[in-house]
């Protein structure tokens, strides 16, 4: 696993092995980000990376995050519940130097802490198949983490349906093998 574009395209990042944490490909990381860069119709024609907040929730390896930094976003917080990922996420943070651009947190998803700051971009990758995804995005923002027109970034199983709340908007939902990535209007 590496990162795929900016300042430290090409650098390796740590990924355990076995099935404990299930990283974003390569080419699915890189796909997500030429939509956010590009930005598109369904996205306002707009860069959402670049000096962007960002907050990575079930961050595993932090590849979402780091690859956002690596981009141009201007800070990343990557939030876990799990010691294998929270270790792996720290490791990659001091591969690439980035301890004073990446905060990394010991957090459940959802049941945050209420947010030290707010993100205008937010990745989320949860397990598969336990239905994690929307009730962790309705958590973080009650706390704080979103602002108003935050861009919601979630990867879920092909497979799984989807239900939102009224108050998010789907703008765009792309598929790659046995993922389905959504982009919501938070």
């Amino acid at each position: 696993m590496r990162i795929v574009g900016g300042k430290h395209r090409g650098r390796q990042l740590l990924a355990p092995s076995g099935l404990e944490l299930r990283p974003t490909s390569d080419r699915v990381r890189e796909s997500i980000f030429n939509i956010l860069i590009q930005g598109g119709e369904t996205l306002g024609r707009r860069n959402w990376v670049k000096g962007a907040r960002i907050l990575d929730g079930f961050a595993g390896t932090g590849a979402m995050g780091l690859e956002a930094i690596s981009r141009g976003a201007s800070h990343a917080t990557l939030l876990d519940n799990q010691d294998t990922a929270l270790s792996c996420c720290r490791d990659n943070v001091e591969i690439l130097h980035e301890n004073n651009n990446v905060d990394v947190h010991f957090m459940d998803c959802l049941k945050p802490q209420k947010a030290n700051h707010q993100c205008s971009l937010v990745f989320l990758d949860p397990p598969y198949g336990l239905n994690l995804t929307i009730p962790a995005l309705e958590a973080l923002t009650i706390a704080g983490w979103t602002v108003p027109n935050t861009l919601a970034v979630l990867e879920v199983n092909r497979t799984e349906k989807i239900e939102l709340p009224r108050s998010f908007t789907l703008l765009d939902e792309r598929q790659y093998g046995r993922a389905k990535v959504l982009f919501l209007d938070v």
